[in-house]
């Protein structure tokens, strides 16, 4: 061992680390409020709790505290005092405004001079701290060994979790006071946060006859009810808009009191029969247009709403938005982006082609993990990112990917066991990494039954149909996926996955159409590529099979019949040694 210097040494204690969940956010919306009661929680750890059980604060992290003790007990007995202290002085504060601590737990080796202490197990302290949701204590194995369970404390095995920047997988427990089992208590979290804004301001008449005012009402509010069916987007709503109409009010004045990202506005004049209408898309942090156009109704399409416009501005809108929020995500900090821009825009990226883009998705992921502790959302797109790992090729570690992907599913789940998203995507895991197709659709129809418009539990509902062969269910949850999802920003790969599930009913005309589609959007995305040859394998379009195959090795230089066979959960089923020979018939190696 190593000799120290005179001023330094080794020692080994529990250490426990703990912060506040959301603080900036808290910070940003009630600073003083903030600060007093943080003062008030440290000084009820120093003056009270801290004296009683033996321990002290090694280091003020601003808004979290590192505290040591001389051994597990009396560690966890002040964390749950410290708890109970929080949770008390939450009973009188708005809930949006609650502090909630996360807590870890460790027993650690370190090194210590007169300024700080030192070493991976002080850091790794701090990761388990990470795991733990709010009102949360999550400790390590060693921590828990010197613990008696329903004596000392109520422990729940977490199983082996990932920790950033750790390796290999450490094994975790949560503990709550003895009788009371451990549960993550999760406040009210606000979903909005990660979707962008959009308003939608009344359309200006530039013409003047007795009814022309009364069309931009009409456009502007089918506008919005159309843009208010999708997941994806905050749309505010007409009678927020309506009292902005003839104000000159600027753009930092509209992002202000709209709280908008993005604003559609425009002019029309009516001649005859006729409507056109001059519309922009604007950045609202920015003043950017984003996108214009001129478009063309007529005054009764208008009347009737079955305008063409509507729907026009609608598919335009969305588009440029996902496009723009994706090129922030890629070139930007991550302490710079928003929220809606992270998810957006890693949504966006997660099946494009390089492998930059791609790793950077999973650095976005955990950004807004961190950021957003009591939001179920990230963790289940994390868990897809994981499957994405394995099905595209990018790491050979199928078992260590599977147990990533359904702790982030499961992590997701306790936060809101009803998460349709995070069910969906546990069935995505156990159909494409397990080949458990049985617990795939039993997931698939816990998710329809949370949330019986969920789009992408759907989708994976008729891809898992089309594995197992059966054709006309995996067309109609295909055909209802993409009803419910117009505006979402992964149309491609909805369009890519409906192939899919569609080749199964034999329909190849309308699975080369959908591929085709998929591909106009992104071109590098090689299981598009796949559905496209085997459709046009099977429809007898031989030379154009031949040549799409050699797209998909051109962007999978790997890729050949065994490792298709492999790799899918239609193995053991007839569709895929139907599938397997069409890839054959079109030149894919064997």
């Amino acid at each position: 061992m190593i000799e120290l210097p005179a001023a330094m040494t080794r020692n080994t204690k529990v250490l426990l680390v703990m912060d506040v969940v959301e603080s900036v956010r808290i910070m940003e919306q009630d600073q003083d409020g903030f600060v007093r009661r943080w003062q008030q929680l440290v000084e009820e750890a120093e003056q009270n709790v801290l004296p009683l059980h033996g321990g002290r604060i090694v280091k003020s992290l601003g808004d979290g505290l590192m505290l040591e003790f001389a051994d597990a007990q009396t560690c966890v007995k002040a964390a749950f005092a410290i708890q109970y202290f929080s949770e008390a002085a939450n009973q009188d504060v708005a809930p949006s405004l609650q502090m909630h601590l996360r807590m870890g737990g460790h027993v650690a080796s370190f090194v210590t001079d007169q300024h700080d202490i030192y070493g991976t197990d002080v850091n790794l302290t701090a990761r388990f701290c990470t795991l733990a949701g709010p009102s949360d204590i999550v400790i390590s194995a060693e921590l828990r060994d010197r613990l008696v369970p329903s004596l000392d404390a109520d422990i729940e095995d977490m199983g082996e979790c990932y920790l950033k920047h750790v390796e290999e997988p450490i094994h975790a427990y949560r503990i709550a006071p003895p009788g009371r089992i451990p549960v993550m208590i999760s406040p009210p979290a606000d979903v909005t946060e990660l979707r962008p804004t959009i308003a939608v301001i009344p359309f200006t008449a530039r013409t003047s006859g007795p009814d022309d005012s009364v069309l931009g009402e009409i456009l502007a509010e089918e506008i919005i009810a159309a843009l208010s069916r999708t997941p994806d987007l905050n749309v505010i709503s007409r009678l927020s808009t309506t009292s902005l109409r003839g104000r000159d009010t600027s753009l930092p004045e509209l992002q202000n009191h709209l709280k908008a990202n993005y604003v559609l506005s425009g002019a029309y004049r009516v001649a005859g029969s006729q409507l056109i209408l001059v519309t922009e898309l604007i950045e609202a942090r920015t003043g950017r247009v984003v996108w214009g156009e001129s478009l063309r109704s007529t005054v009764q399409e208008v009347l009737r709403g079955e305008d063409r416009i509507t729907s026009e501005v609608v598919a335009q809108l969305g588009a440029h938005v996902v496009h723009t929020e994706m090129q922030r995500a890629a070139s930007r900090p991550l302490p710079n982006l928003e929220s809606s821009t992270l998810l957006l825009g890693a949504i966006s990226l997660m099946h494009r082609s390089t492998r930059s883009e791609f790793d950077r998705v999973r650095e976005m992921l955990e950004y807004l993990i961190d950021r957003h502790r009591r939001l179920p959302t990230p963790r289940a797109w994390l868990a897809k990112w994981h499957v994405l790992q394995v099905t595209r090729g990018l790491s050979s570690g199928g078992k260590d990917e599977t147990k990533r992907a359904l702790e982030q599913t499961q992590r997701a789940l306790d936060v809101d066991p009803s998460c349709s998203l995070a069910l969906a995507i546990e069935g995505f895991v156990h159909c494409h990494m397990l080949k458990d197709l049985d617990g795939a659709a039993q997931r698939y129809e816990l998710a329809l039954a949370a949330n019986p418009n969920d789009s992408l539990a759907w989708l994976f509902s008729g891809v898992l149909h089309a594995f197992q062969g059966v054709g006309y269910p995996a067309k109609a949850a295909a055909e209802k996926a993409l009803s419910l999802s117009p505006l979402d920003p992964m149309l491609y790969f909805y369009q890519s996955l409906a192939a899919s599930a569609v080749l199964a009913s034999g329909d190849y005309e309308s699975a080369i159409a959908l591929a085709k589609a998929s591909l106009r959007a992104n071109k590098a995305h090689s299981s598009t590529y796949r559905a496209l040859t085997i459709a046009l394998s099977l429809n007898r379009q031989t030379d154009e099979a031949k040549d799409t195959a050699q797209q998909l090795l051109t962007i999978e230089p790997n890729f050949n019949v065994r490792e298709f066979i492999r790799r899918s959960p239609s193995e053991h089923y007839p569709a895929g040694q139907i599938y397997a020979q069409a890839l054959r018939d079109a030149g894919v190696p064997e």
